[in-house]
C-alpha cells in the first residue's frame, strides 16, 4: 500500500481586509536608513522587522521592489554575491525591512564568507525586534545543501522562518507542485519552519499581496 504524503500547507484564505491592509501599508513611503557589516554595525532597536535571506541570485531584492511598489529600493543586480552587508529599510513608521547578503556563491572568498556569517549570526540572536525571516527558495531549484545549513542554523538559534518560493512563474504548474512538496515535507523536520510556505514572483506579482498581508500582521498597529 502506498504511504500517503503528507499535506502541502497552502497559503491561509486572506480576507479582503487584510489584502487592503497590507496593501496600504506596502504604499507607505520605504526608504534604506541603514548598513551593517560586522555586529557592532547594528542599529538601535525600534521597529518590528523582516529579514529576507536565500542564496545568491534567488531574487531578494526583486522581491522586496516588489512587495514594495519601486523598481530600485534594493538593488538588483546580476552579479551573484552583490549584496555583502545587511541593508535596512524602514516601511512607515511600522515595520524594518532587512535584505541579508546572500550565500552559497562560489567566487566569494572565504574571508568574505566568515565575515558575512558573524555578522548574520549576531543579528540572528541578538535581535529580540525579528518577527520573522523570509527564507527565499528559487521555485527552479527547490533546496539546495546550503538552504539545508541555514534552515539548520536558524532552527538553533530560535528564529521563526517561513519559506517564500520565488520565480514561481518559470516552472510549469506541475513542476511547481512537485517541488513544493518536496520542500514542504523537509520543513515539516525544522523546528523554526513555518508550516506555511508562500509562492511569489516578482514578474507577474503572484503572492505579493498574500505576502504583504502576512508580513503586515507582524508590524507595529496602524
Amino acid at each position: 500500500m502506498e504511504e500517503a504524503r503528507p499535506a502541502i500547507p497552502e497559503t491561509p484564505e486572506l480576507d479582503a481586509a487584510a489584502i487592503e491592509a497590507g496593501r496600504l501599508l506596502f504604499a507607505q513611503e520605504c526608504g534604506f536608513f541603514w548598513a551593517a557589516t560586522n555586529p557592532g554595525d547594528l542599529p538601535p532597536f525600534d521597529l518590528p522587522e523582516i529579514a529576507f535571506l536565500g542564496r545568491s541570485n534567488v531574487g531578494k531584492s526583486s522581491l522586496i521592489n516588489a512587495l514594495t511598489g519601486r523598481n530600485s529600493l534594493a538593488r538588483i543586480s546580476n552579479t551573484p554575491g552583490r549584496t555583502r552587508q545587511l541593508n535596512f529599510f524602514r516601511l512607515g513608521t511600522r515595520l524594518n525591512l532587512i535584505d541579508m547578503p546572500g550565500y552559497g556563491y562560489a567566487k566569494v572568498s572565504r574571508t568574505e564568507v566568515a565575515a558575512w556569517i558573524k555578522v548574520i549570526d549576531a543579528y540572528l540572536r541578538g535581535r529580540p525586534t525579528l518577527r520573522r525571516l523570509c527564507l527565499l527558495i528559487d521555485a527552479r531549484h527547490g533546496l539546495k545543501d546550503s538552504d539545508r545549513s541555514w534552515m539548520k542554523m536558524l532552527d538553533a538559534a530560535a528564529v521563526s522562518y517561513q519559506i517564500v518560493l520565488t520565480k514561481t512563474d518559470e516552472p510549469s504548474r506541475g513542476e511547481l507542485d512537485a517541488i513544493r512538496a518536496k520542500v514542504a515535507r523537509e520543513a515539516k523536520t525544522h523546528v523554526a519552519a513555518h508550516p506555511v510556505i508562500v509562492e511569489t514572483s516578482a514578474r507577474d506579482g503572484r503572492g505579493i499581496p498574500e505576502l504583504r498581508a502576512i508580513l503586515t500582521a507582524l508590524a507595529d498597529p496602524a
